[in-house]
């Protein structure tokens, strides 16, 4: 009920407490309060104990949503959304979320700290411990980069967080940890995302980067340390060894190789070689540039608008090319201006690009 109220509060449909009581007048709990009293602790079902004990719900809701930071109540009666509920909101997810990224995100908060916060996150509180699966879990613990303080591997977030590492480091599991771990990605990049929102609204330029390599971490299934080309169909750690040992280190040192050179060293066969291409076709080449909107008028410390212009070079785009993330995704790019001696962030926008875009921030 929570997140219905933040919804609905978002988009002005609540405005104050008897909108809520009204609103859930209009729900199937109203009529099920009726029908089933004794499970909803009601005395009886006239008007005035219904009516009381609506108000109680939503006196109760509101306050657990005012002291998530996600609503403000004004005069005892009136409510607002704030900057939390909205992002709440718009990515769709658990009120107590959002409080948990607002308390747990901070300006130091790296890729690390970032897999262990999206973890505990309401969402992944129904991800499945299975008998026995414990042992599994252990053994996995062993094998993942960055070691867990203490774990209880019957905990659904700490099996979240082994299964998210798992994913980035392309391991082998079984058909149950591998579903586990499909649902557990399909909640990931709106999760990631809304730590974007939360870090930028802080202005924090750093911990805001770390997020948003995250999300394309997540989507290719690969730390940020890894080769790039290991983004690349059928490329094995034995075909990354070879391009580097001869300084072929991108995915654009591959497309600039003359063929004859680019099919010796690769050794693929020609289906092979035509998926390569096609990520190659794919793969974004941006250009950006920028001015500063009305340079003659600018005061110290007045606004400055920055005029930003992305063009691809590429002309065929369409869903990413990431075989090993379960859903269908779309390129996303974030337009950021910080300052990095500062670690502040100081605007932020983000968008699509098909061909070219231009923003303004």
């Amino acid at each position: 009920m929570h997140d219905h109220f933040n919804a609905e509060i978002v988009t002005k449909t609540i405005e104050n407490k008897q909108d809520a009581v009204d609103y859930l007048t209009w729900t199937f709990l109203y009529r099920r309060m009726t029908q089933n009293p004794n499970y909803y602790n009601l005395q009886g079902v006239s008007h005035r104990h219904l009516s009381d004990h609506l108000s109680e719900l939503v006196e109760q809701t509101l306050s657990d949503l005012e002291q998530s930071k996600c609503i403000s109540i004004e005069d005892e009666m009136d409510v607002a959304p704030l900057n939390l509920g909205m992002i709440a909101a718009y990515y769709y997810i658990n009120y107590t979320t959002i409080e948990l990224f607002s308390m747990s995100l901070n300006a130091k908060t790296k890729v690390r700290g970032l897999i262990e916060i999206i973890s505990n996150a309401a969402e992944y509180e129904s991800i499945p411990i299975r008998h026995r699966e414990d042992n599994l879990l252990r053994q996995l613990a062993q094998k993942v980069p960055h070691k867990l303080t203490n774990p209880k591997f019957n905990d659904p977030h700490v099996k979240t967080n082994l299964l998210l590492q798992a994913h980035l480091s392309r391991m082998q599991l079984s058909a149950e940890l591998q579903s586990d771990t499909e649902e557990i990605l399909s909640k990931a990049i709106r999760l990631i995302q809304a730590c974007v929102d939360v870090l930028s609204s802080n202005g924090w330029l750093s911990p805001a980067l770390a997020a948003m390599e995250l999300a394309q971490m997540v989507t290719q299934a690969m730390w940020s340390k890894d080769s790039y080309l290991k983004q690349l169909p059928h490329f094995t750690s034995e075909h990354i060894k070879r391009c580097t040992d001869k300084g072929v280190e991108s995915v654009f040192d591959i497309m600039e190789m003359e063929d004859e050179d680019r099919t010796e060293l690769l050794q693929l066969s020609d289906n092979q070689v035509a998926d390569v291409a096609r990520f190659c076709n794919r793969y974004p080449n941006i250009e950006l540039s920028y001015e500063v909107a009305e340079k003659e008028s600018l005061r110290s410390g007045g606004a400055v608008v920055v005029l930003v212009q992305l063009e691809r070079e590429e002309e065929v785009t369409g869903p990413v090319i990431a075989p090993l993330f379960p859903q269908k995704r779309e390129e996303g790019w974030w337009v950021v201006i910080g300052d990095a001696k500062s670690n502040s962030l100081i605007s932020i926008k983000r968008l699509t690009l098909q061909q070219k875009a231009k923003v303004s921030t």
